[in-house]
């Protein structure tokens, strides 16, 4: 990680374009690289891309570790789609979602879903018709999909065909001999269930060849592209279900109480019995870890104190620490880490390390070699704030996160005055002396330059924080509209006009003056 660095953290559903379905796609990433590029910044951090339930929001409740979600799919781009009409061929109910899903202010994902799902079985009935009837050269190139992504793709399209076949209720409240997965009843759903596994099949076949494409473009423009991988899926996914001697459901994880949740939080997700996945020498996180390293140039581990130690809530009584001892806890951190590189080969490790993280935990991630983050906001010793210069090289300096609010929100209506005169004292924020309440252009590019200048080797920046704009991601334990909603205030085409290119222009200087982009 010794080259310094510049990002942007932008959720692939917060991308817009003039084409898009009222989601940001895969079809428009490579654009929107092209235009960071330009920015002179060579990281796109991206949130969680996997699958998720048709009633969720978050992307850190998985359906899967391993699928895609077909929400990004750019219909656009499918070629049976075009083929069998476009959106021509849609039901008039079907045109007036997309046109409303278009419109709409926030992400309207079950409309989205309702819409994109005619479109692909339209799509997918042109190609069984006129591709694999004819065994062509598409029809044969999915088989290869299939037959290489058998190690993962097998379990979900089982898991996703039989979640259709009972009214999506989850695994957990099917009949009893597809719970325990009793073999005679699963051959009996492959058999029964076949052309729905192969269509789901298609759809990842789909999202897979769209995902290359956009990695293509990303690399030519000399962006890389880094995921996160949640630490958890859902109970109700389709690794819980194949794998039920792994996971416990009699117990969820979260965190204890802190200064920002005084009652603590519970994210409702099963429990992962690492002991057993031990015995199978972690075949299920390797196989994580592969699928990440095929994806991706490097990955934000979510919640990385997990791997050392959860805070398990119990169904009945107190919740507690496992492993409840230190040595305990960093024997298990360090091997499960020390699996991930080598699972994962070349992709860049980055430890999500925010939050109450014992000091042994931050110090075994430096000897790993695993960057942790520097948080501006929070980096301060009883209102004495860091200056940026001196965090570690080996380290992600940054000025929020998916959970924070924006830059903005923090210096106007969160951070006390005291607060600001406090972070003008450090000589990387000198020029921010007078304690200004607003954030008006200079003080913006102030914050920014002294962020930029930071020790670390990489800094990320989320997207509203390089506008300066107030809107944000994500409000933790709550549930609203407005959260996993955002989406930018341009489209990547308005990117390419003068808005863009001022914006570009600064960010540009901001990542040269930094020595972060030559």
């Amino acid at each position: 990680m010794a080259d310094r660095r510049a990002g942007i953290l932008l959720p692939l559903f917060s991308l817009r374009s003039p084409r898009d379905w009222g989601v940001g796609e895969l079809g428009d990433l490579g654009r929107w690289c092209a235009w960071q590029a330009s920015a002179g910044h060579t990281v796109l951090q991206l949130l969680p891309i996997a699958e998720i339930g048709g009633h969720e929001s978050s992307p850190y409740a998985a359906l899967s570790a391993f699928a895609l979600d077909p929400l990004y799919l750019a219909l656009g781009e499918v070629e049976d789609f075009a083929a069998a009409g476009g959106e021509a061929a849609l039901g008039t109910a079907a045109r007036r979602d997309l046109e409303t899903a278009r419109a709409a202010r926030t992400i309207d994902r079950e409309r989205i879903r309702r819409v994109k799902g005619e479109a692909l079985a339209l799509a997918y009935a042109h190609f069984q018709a006129h591709e694999a009837a004819s065994g062509s050269r598409r029809s044969r190139a999915f088989e290869r999909f299939v037959e290489a992504e058998r190690w993962w793709l097998d379990d979900y399209v089982l898991f996703r065909a039989l979640a259709r076949q009972h009214d999506e209720r989850a695994w957990t409240e099917w009949p009893v001999e597809l719970r325990t997965r009793n073999p005679v009843a699963l051959e009996h759903a492959r058999l029964a269930l076949a052309p729905v596994r192969r269509f789901l099949a298609w759809v990842q076949w789909q999202l897979a060849g769209q995902w290359e494409r956009a990695r293509r473009d990303a690399l030519a423009a000399g962006v890389q592209v880094f995921g996160d991988i949640p630490f958890m899926v859902s109970g109700n996914s389709a690794d819980v279900w194949a794998r039920p001697h792994e996971f416990r459901l009699d117990a969820t994880i979260g965190a204890p109480p802190d200064a920002f949740s005084p009652e603590g939080q519970d994210w409702g997700l099963p429990i992962i019995r690492w002991d057993v996945m031990r015995s199978g020498d972690h075949a299920w996180w390797r196989d994580r870890c592969r699928r990440a390293a095929a994806l991706f140039d490097g990955v934000r581990l979510d919640h990385v104190l997990g791997y050392y130690r959860v805070y398990e809530r119990p169904c009945e009584g107190p919740p507690f620490f496992d492993p409840a001892d230190e040595g305990a806890q960093r024997a298990r951190g360090e091997a499960l880490l020390e699996v991930a590189a080598e699972a994962a080969g070349s992709l860049e490790l980055i430890g999500e390390d925010l939050g109450s993280v014992p000091d042994f935990v931050r110090q075994s991630l430096a000897r790993l070699a695993v960057p942790g983050f520097r948080v501006l906001r929070w980096e301060h010793d009883w209102g004495v704030f860091r200056d940026p210069r001196g965090y570690p090289e080996l380290s992600v300096a940054t000025s929020g996160t998916h959970d924070t609010s924006s830059l903005a929100t923090w210096w106007e209506d969160e951070l006390t005055p005291e607060g600001r005169r406090a972070l003008g004292l450090l000589p990387s924020f000198r020029t921010l002396r007078d304690g200004r309440e607003r954030l008006t252009p200079p003080v913006h590019a102030a914050l920014l330059a002294g962020l930029y200048d930071a020790g670390s080797a990489l800094v990320v920046l989320p997207f509203m924080d390089a506008y300066g704009g107030k809107e944000r991601i994500n409000v933790p334990s709550t549930v609203s509209a407005a959260n996993w909603s955002y989406r930018v205030p341009w489209n990547v085409d308005e990117l390419r006009g003068e808005r863009g290119a001022v914006l570009a222009a600064q960010l540009h200087e901001l990542a040269c003056a930094s020595g972060r982009f030559r």
